[in-house]
């Protein structure tokens, strides 16, 4: 908490990785905004159906709290990377930043986010990884698009549903085995016959390391069974809650 601007809401979450001290990040959650049942209380997602001046208020709060100018984006479960941009809502699944203040943003409500910066904190980055996305290669663009070793990339996994509850189809299953053998290892049988579980996280990893980014912290957190969180799963209407990552002076 000691390299926070200001002080957070208190479940908010700081990403535990060794980032360079001009590296900020943070995950918000379910607390501390306007917004009402079903979307209560701190919804950041405009296409969910929320009240267009709650989100607004709650957005203005997240910015003023952060001391950062957050960048939205319109996720369609792609694998775009555009640069981080303050001034229109694009449509991408991932951002980049090399501008102090403005943040990457990824939305989310099961999906994973992750976020990125490098060594020398010159660059950082946030991709909005859902299974499609993940599978089509969203992280790998993302790491392409900073336009740095790979190896001088350190990422962070931030609050996505379980690898216990993400139960996916056998067309999941092989659009990953498909492209890295050893992705069989993120998928075991589902109590139903047909379907699978599946560990997002670790089919994350897996795609990290096979473009060279080994330094991979977080991951374990599931959006679907901790409260503090929102899941599209749990309940389809829903807000959103948002990872981001930025440059400090």
């Amino acid at each position: 908490m000691s390299r926070a601007a200001v002080a957070w809401p208190a479940d908010w979450l700081i990403p535990d990785w060794p980032a360079p001290q001009n590296v900020r990040a943070c995950v918000t959650t379910r607390s501390s905004g306007d917004s009402v049942e079903p979307f209560a209380f701190f919804n950041l997602g405009e296409h969910v159906g929320d009240a267009s001046e709650q989100v607004q208020r709650n957005r203005q709060y997240l910015a003023e709290t952060l001391q950062c100018q957050p960048t939205w984006l319109n996720q369609v479960h792609g694998v775009s990377v555009l640069a981080a941009d303050a001034t229109q809502t694009r449509t991408a699944d991932a951002s980049v930043s090399r501008e102090i203040g403005l943040a990457c943003c990824i939305m989310s409500a099961d999906c994973l986010p992750v976020l990125f910066a490098d060594q020398a904190g010159t660059c950082v980055a946030a991709a909005h990884a859902g299974w499609r996305s993940l599978a089509a290669g969203v992280l790998e663009n993302t790491v392409a698009s900073m336009q740095v070793e790979p190896q001088q990339i350190i990422a962070w996994l931030g609050p996505a549903i379980g690898p216990a509850v993400f139960e996916v189809g056998g067309e999941v299953r092989d659009a990953f085995v498909q492209q890295h053998a050893v992705a069989e290892q993120a998928f075991v049988p589902s109590n139903n016959p047909e379907r699978w579980l599946a560990d997002i996280y670790q089919l994350a990893r897996i795609r990290l390391a096979a473009c060279g980014v080994q330094a991979v912290y977080g991951g374990g957190l599931c959006t679907l069974t901790d409260p503090r969180f929102y899941s599209y799963r749990r309940q389809p209407v829903t807000g959103r809650f948002a990872s981001l990552v930025w440059l400090a002076e």
